[in-house]
């Protein structure tokens, strides 16, 4: 019987050491190359270094060490093919049963001397010859493979199946890296203005891996869900904290990304925020200096929908404002940046299962994607383009710098509302949420009707124009005193004068923001 042979290549050397010394007792020969072989020499493990097999000595600063056939054909032949066989023995070439290989860590280190060429070819290699190779890309599987081997004295069809199935989602995940890296400029990102075909490209490499088990479900009982990720790429919900509560659902991290981005939105002032959202829209929305305050503000627009939803803050939510939140109705998640730990206490005591989590800055991602019929739409993330300055004011009426403020919490608000929407806010506070309705009319109408009479003087926003007068109307007879829209329509000349006609002020931004 043969001594079977491992080649050992990687870049991290997490668990090496131990998984060496158990192939060495098992008696398997070890092959490795650069650094991984001085590693094995410091700690004292008895191997061959890859010049050694091949006959050839590394070159052009370790470029060059593996690309060889006295490596690749010991890996590639198929052992139940008499000639691969004839073949290998002719060359004078040992098979290796198991290769372990990890790759440079070009995501988080991208540069032209990160982008691996030995080790992607090592792992495809293996892969492809799984029915006789063993392939780890992963040093979480070491442990597993030794017990394997310890057992069975080999790997079975099915891991070795899975580890190549592994293993190609690897090397698939490193290529789209640096396919992304190249496509944004490369070595040159910083001076490369990138065009509609570079954010779009003909062709979209994408490789997810999941972030954790199977959640309970997905949006219903019946059907199944988890959280992915960007392959090699972390998000700001890998680094949140779960302080209490029952585990997190499908749609309690849907609700809390919307929740988490808008509270960031609207905190990019000098002012407190708090975001309430129920179903992905708001239900609740404020601004203020005492974050406290400024909770039971939020809470005030519509405390009934708030009700199982998700409470943002965007400062630390201290044992004040824990208690403020205890005493409002049951809230399904709580996002803070920080806690107090008499906030925790507080919370812990009377909403058990509430899932309390410490959130790190929000990071969208560069393209969104949503499935359609077998295939996806991509586009850019939408984000506001224009500012206060840039936005023109038609009508006789202008907005004070009271309004102004109202103003631009409206139209935060209602551009993270489902379409079509309509938003009432008056002194710092949301009001009236009128959100995915099919007529701006109807949305328009239940904004008001939540607001009721706190409407007079505030500020509306409809986040896309009003084709006709009829909306517009309906927030001049609630008291809404300055609309803010994007305008655009045929109709533009017709609206500024019925909010002339009825002494509103009017301001258009330039930019619509529907979301669906």
């Amino acid at each position: 019987m043969t001594t079977p042979r491992a080649l050992l290549s990687v870049y991290d050397k997490a668990g090496l050491i131990d998984l060496a010394h158990g192939l060495s007792e098992l008696g398997w020969e070890l092959v490795a190359s650069g650094n991984t072989a001085a590693a094995l020499a410091d700690a004292g493990i008895a191997h061959r270094q890859v010049s050694d097999v091949t006959g050839a000595p590394e070159m052009l600063s370790g470029r060059v060490k593996t690309l060889h056939p006295a490596i690749h054909g010991g890996i590639l032949a198929d052992r139940s093919v008499p000639g691969h066989l004839a073949d290998l023995d002719r060359q004078g070439i040992t098979p290796i049963d198991l290769v372990v290989c990890n790759l440079y860590p070009f995501s988080t280190q991208p540069s032209v001397e990160m982008i691996d060429v030995g080790g992607p070819t090592m792992v495809r290699a293996a892969a492809k010859n799984f029915a006789h190779v063993g392939v780890v890309v992963d040093p979480a599987e070491y442990q597993g493979v030794l017990d394997e081997l310890r057992a069975r004295g080999r790997l079975s069809d099915e891991t070795r199946r899975r580890l190549a199935t592994a293993a190609f989602a690897h090397t698939a995940a490193y290529d789209a890296a640096v396919t992304a890296w190249m496509r944004a400029g490369g070595p040159e990102a910083a001076s490369v203005a990138p065009g509609h075909d570079d954010v779009l490209p003909e062709r979209l490499e994408l490789e997810l891996d999941r972030a954790g088990g199977l959640l309970r479900y997905g949006e219903n009982p019946h059907q199944r869900g988890a959280r992915y990720r960007l392959a090699g790429r972390s998000s700001w919900w890998d680094g949140v904290v779960q302080h209490s509560g029952t585990a997190l659902s499908y749609l309690n991290l849907f609700d809390a990304d919307a929740a988490w981005r808008l509270v960031r939105e609207l905190a990019s002032g000098p002012d407190h925020a708090v975001a309430i959202i129920k179903h992905a829209n708001p239900c609740g929305a404020a601004i203020g200096d005492d974050l406290a305050t400024t909770y039971r503000l939020a809470l005030e627009c519509d405390p009934v929908s708030a009700f199982g939803g998700v409470v943002a803050l965007s400062g630390p939510c201290t044992e004040d404002v824990a208690r403020g939140v205890a005493d409002g109705p049951q809230a399904d998640v709580i996002l803070a940046p920080r806690w107090e730990h008499g906030a925790l206490e507080v919370l812990r005591a009377r909403r058990k299962a509430t899932r309390l989590l410490e959130a790190p800055p929000y990071t969208g991602s560069t393209l969104e994607l949503r499935t359609l019929g077998g295939g996806m739409l991509v586009q850019e993330p939408d984000r506001f383009l224009s500012t206060r300055e840039e936005w023109e004011v038609p009508t006789k009426a202008v907005p004070t710098d009271e309004q102004w403020r109202d103003v631009e919490l409206a139209w935060k608000v209602c551009a993270r509302t489902s379409s079509n929407a309509i938003v009432v806010v008056n002194n710092g506070q949301a009001i009236g949420v009128g959100a995915g309705q099919q007529s701006r009319v109807e949305a328009a109408t239940i904004a008001v009707t939540k607001a009721g009479e706190r409407a007079r003087g505030g500020a509306g926003a409809s986040d896309a124009f009003f084709p006709f007068r009829d909306g517009l109307d309906v927030l001049a007879r609630a008291g809404v005193a300055v609309v803010v829209q994007p305008g655009g329509s045929v109709r533009d000349e017709e609206v500024v004068a019925a909010a002339d006609e009825q002494g509103i002020a009017m301001v258009l931004t330039g930019e619509r923001h529907f979301r669906h």
